[in-house]
């Protein structure tokens, strides 16, 4: 099987409440999470996960606490030697604006987005407020449905609740299986013991308890929650 090496690279950062990320839990802790574009290369790709956002503003402060250099896209792979018509392939977790903001730059890639996100990314229901219709225009994007095989080595499986079509990605790396998740969340939502919390921000929150259950029965080598900072160290 091919492995895979992963650079997460972080394009960006929200204020937020921790209870966006744990249902039930935490409301009122502000915190800062990072955004996250996964730079995943093998098998002769170039591949992205997400794509992160385009615009933001953060305080100097917030990267300096987390030994991480926030920058925007086009910096962050310029860092790494690319450009974004290097790019070959963007899988997407789901399709809220921060996880989805540059792949128009992306003029090489095929996209690739469970089918139930595209069609509710074209008609947003107005309760969820991140989805922006024409983010995919002019874009290759490769419908999914359900759990496939995106490549040798690398894997995506359905996760809703968060967004009806989330889908969670696993990658196989030299150092093991690597899953990041489809929906966002960070390391609160994994607890030692006793069943993961629930993601705060969901459009069915059944849906969005048996997903992020299956993510942490799957017990991979390395989980990477989209919003947690500790990920940003972890180069595989």
């Amino acid at each position: 099987m091919t492995a895979y090496s992963i650079t997460p690279l972080v394009v960006g950062a929200n204020e937020t409440d921790q209870g966006v990320m744990t249902y039930l839990r935490d409301y009122g802790k502000r915190i800062w999470i990072p955004i996250f574009v996964f730079l995943v290369q093998g098998n002769g790709k170039t591949i992205l996960v997400d794509t992160g956002l385009e615009d933001f503003v953060v305080p100097p402060s917030v990267g300096e606490q987390h030994n991480v250099k926030i920058l925007p896209f086009e910096d962050a792979l310029a860092g790494k030697g690319l450009t974004p018509q290097d790019i070959d392939l963007i899988i997407h977790t789901h399709l809220h604006n921060d996880h989805c903001e540059n792949d128009y730059k992306c003029q090489n890639a095929v996209v690739y987005a469970q089918k139930a996100e595209i069609d509710f990314l074209k008609n947003p229901h107005p309760i969820d407020h991140r989805y922006y219709p024409d983010v995919l225009d002019g874009v290759n994007v490769k419908a999914v449905e359900g759990d496939a095989q995106i490549l040798d080595g690398i894997n995506v499986f359905l996760s809703p609740g968060h967004t009806v079509g989330g889908q969670s990605v696993a990658i196989n790396t030299k150092n093991g299986l690597a899953l990041i998740t489809g929906f966002c969340c960070n390391e609160k939502n994994f607890p030692p013991s006793g069943p993961a919390v629930t993601p705060g921000v969901h459009i069915d929150v059944r849906d969005a308890y048996d997903s992020i259950q299956k993510v942490k029965a799957m017990k991979p080598d390395f989980l990477l929650p989209l919003h947690d900072w500790s990920v940003a160290q972890k180069v595989l």
